[in-house]
């Protein structure tokens, strides 16, 4: 089948689960986001996003999208380096139409998966995965609190400096990592033209930029609120 075994192909699948990816990033910031002007609204909003068959689904979908997005990038990653052979090592001095990010993808990838997982140890498994194995109340720090709570984890870890700037860094790789992989993803996918080139190239500057500040206001304030 082509779209397993041609090289369009895989990047055809890596870039459509790289979009549906971006879409659950625009819904997470906003989402983020309504927790600096409601908590309380966060906290409804975690509850409708808790154990319900729907949400389960959707983690199930996401978790595929990840990692079929992450199979498919390194795969085609050793491909194009198999591919190109000793010609990689023949000069030193990149082109200069080629962005920085295009020729690091692989090594942003794993630095966003590697500040995703951390994410996930402190958000997902102490809400939704507590919820799955039956727990009301879980640890947070010398307090606890409901898994639904999401406000109090948000508080607890932006509380801590640490966290801050490993977060902070995670949006800095984050946003590298969008601006070149949506405009990539669009080109391969075919909706582009010599008229949309540059358009796209600043859509995706755009987006990326709207993604990764919206997390960042979120973690700064919170940050700032709990001094």
């Amino acid at each position: 089948m082509w779209l397993l075994n041609s090289s369009i192909g895989k990047k055809l699948i890596m870039s459509i689960s790289g979009l549906f990816l971006v879409l659950f990033l625009l819904f997470h910031m906003s989402m983020n986001l309504a927790a600096v002007f409601s908590e309380e609204a966060y906290n409804i909003i975690c509850s409708l996003l808790g154990l319900n068959w729907y949400a389960l689904l959707a983690t199930l979908v996401l978790a595929a999208g990840f990692i079929i997005h992450i199979v498919y990038s390194i795969i085609l990653t050793l491909e194009n380096r198999k591919a190109r052979g000793n010609d990689r090592y023949a000069v030193n001095v990149k082109p200069k139409q080629v962005e920085w990010a295009s020729q690091n993808m692989l090594v942003l990838g794993f630095i966003v998966l590697g500040l995703l997982v951390l994410h996930g140890s402190q958000f997902w498994y102490k809400m939704m995965f507590a919820e799955i194995m039956g727990y009301h109340e879980v640890t947070l720090g010398s307090a606890v609190v409901s898994p639904q709570d999401g406000a109090a984890f948000i508080n607890y870890y932006f509380s801590n400096i640490v966290n801050v700037i490993l977060y902070l860094i995670w949006y800095v790789a984050l946003w590298f990592h969008l601006t070149h992989g949506f405009w990539s993803a669009i080109h391969t996918i075919g909706w582009n033209n010599q008229i949309w080139f540059n358009r796209w190239k600043m859509i995706s500057n755009i987006l990326a930029t709207v993604i990764c500040l919206g997390f960042a206001f979120v973690t700064i304030a919170f940050y700032i609120k709990n001094l």
